[in-house]
């Protein structure tokens, strides 16, 4: 017998009589299993890296530290996520995610715990860096695994419970954040209680999933030809045996590829713009309205809400209404982010009205995300899938950390303060929605 055993991308369905196609209800109830599995992991995986925010003013006050200089810190973790997209994408494609997701989340857990300990800005700087590297283990992966069990037809619906999942994990983080520091425990403790989940949701998603179908016996699903604005028949059978060198100029020759990346990187940018910032307008000293609503911070989580159930709407529509131009909906998405952040500029900080308009900036904001996703597979094919996920993340968060250092400069250096995040956020958005025409044909 030999001890070698093979890569799943290498691994061929067992000889024996197939468990059944993509319509047999044994592969029904297993892709199903694969995406609540999925979901339940992401659901933790940003306990991992969307605290920080919460953070700032605490590591403020006991390491002396500027806004500039924490906003550098925040850029280091996306541009260390952006890099280890563009590595770990090709990697899922290659050895299947199963493994490097579960990874991810121990990895990331462990830094985090190493950043809690942290008593200047050279530590901050550097394990929160590397734990952008690690959290980069879990996107990716986990979207070429879904791209294995899920059709184009329902591959919208498949990325926006995804997508979903990890808008919900935003809430789960800073409603664990504003518990701890309402407990008052001190910043080092955002860092290491609430990522003891991310292990637990790893640990799961490594005993429930398997990364394709021929691994359980059934029969792979049938390619599809994709058509529409923003698909194309992707022959999958002929980059079956691909080098990672092939599939990255693969991947990088698209042009339309190539413009929903850098229109993701308009949307990342606003995004996490978003999701760092807006705590910190309204944990700043002197906020209005904190005797307002429950306290004015609570607020905040009206964002991540949104986020999440844009999302899941998003999703929904991608594939009934937009499923073969997806672009569309991207910029209009983008488009009403843009108003509705601006809509929170003109609110004087604390307003009733900001519960209702944060969260639709939140849900125009993230909800185009599992429309970029599903475009990965439509435009590239789904042995492809993980390479292009990793690429178009690899924009998305370099552009973002790019934007890190500049708002947090632009808040510091200028006597609006925090409130400059909206205006920032809203010119991103028309950005986005500029480019992603270029989707189409």
């Amino acid at each position: 017998m030999s001890l070698h055993t093979p890569p799943p991308s290498e691994r061929r369905p067992s000889p024996t009589v197939p468990r059944g196609d993509s319509s047999s209800p044994g592969y029904r109830r297993m892709k199903w299993q694969v995406l609540l599995a999925t979901m339940f992991c992401y659901l933790f995986y940003y306990t991992g890296r969307q605290s920080f925010g919460f953070a700032i003013p605490g590591i403020q006050a006991e390491l002396g530290l500027s806004k500039e200089a924490l906003g550098g810190v925040s850029a280091a973790l996306l541009w260390c996520y952006a890099i280890g997209q563009a590595v770990n994408g090709n990697l899922a494609d290659k050895f299947g995610g199963r493994r490097m997701v579960a990874l991810g989340a121990l990895l990331s857990c462990s830094l985090n715990w190493l950043v809690s300990f942290a008593d200047g800005y050279a530590w901050l700087l550097l394990a929160w860096g590397a734990n952008g590297f690690a959290q980069s283990m879990g996107w990716a992966p986990g979207s070429r695994v879904l791209s294995n069990w899920w059709s184009h037809s329902e591959r919208g619906r498949a990325y926006g419970y995804y997508v979903f999942a990890a808008g919900m994990s935003s809430v789960l983080t800073y409603v664990l954040a504003q518990l701890i520091l309402q407990a008052e425990l001190d910043w080092r403790w955002i860092f290491r209680l609430p990522v003891l989940l991310m292990l637990c949701g790893g640990a799961a998603y490594y005993l429930l999933v398997r990364d394709q179908p021929s691994d359980l016996g059934f029969e792979p699903q049938k390619q599809e030809p994709a058509t529409g604005d923003d698909a194309k028949p992707a022959a999958d059978d002929d980059v079956a045996q691909e080098t990672s060198r092939q599939r990255y100029a693969a991947v990088c020759r698209d042009p339309r590829f190539l413009a929903a990346c850098v229109a993701i990187g308009f949307q990342s940018l606003a995004r996490y713009g978003l999701l760092i910032w807006v705590p910190v307008y309204f944990l700043s000293t002197g906020s209005a309205g904190k005797e307002s609503l429950g306290g004015g911070q609570w607020i905040s989580v009206a964002l991540p809400v949104g986020m999440a159930l844009g999302a899941l709407a998003s999703g929904k529509l991608s594939d009934v209404w937009f499923r073969d131009s997806r672009w569309k909906l991207i910029s209009l998405s983008l488009l009403a982010a843009a108003a509705t952040s601006l809509g929170m500029y003109f609110l004087p900080r604390g307003h009733y009205a900001g519960i209702v308009v944060l969260f639709l900036a939140g849900f125009f904001a993230y909800g185009p995300q599992s429309a970029f996703w599903a475009l990965c597979p439509d435009l590239l094919g789904r042995r492809r899938a993980g390479t292009g996920t990793g690429v178009m993340n690899t924009f998305a968060y370099a552009f973002a950390g790019l934007g890190e250092p500049l708002i947090g400069r632009m808040i510091e250096t200028n006597a609006a303060g925090e409130v400059l995040v909206f205006p920032i956020i809203a010119v991103a958005c028309v950005l986005g929605a500029a480019v992603a025409p270029l989707i189409r044909r």
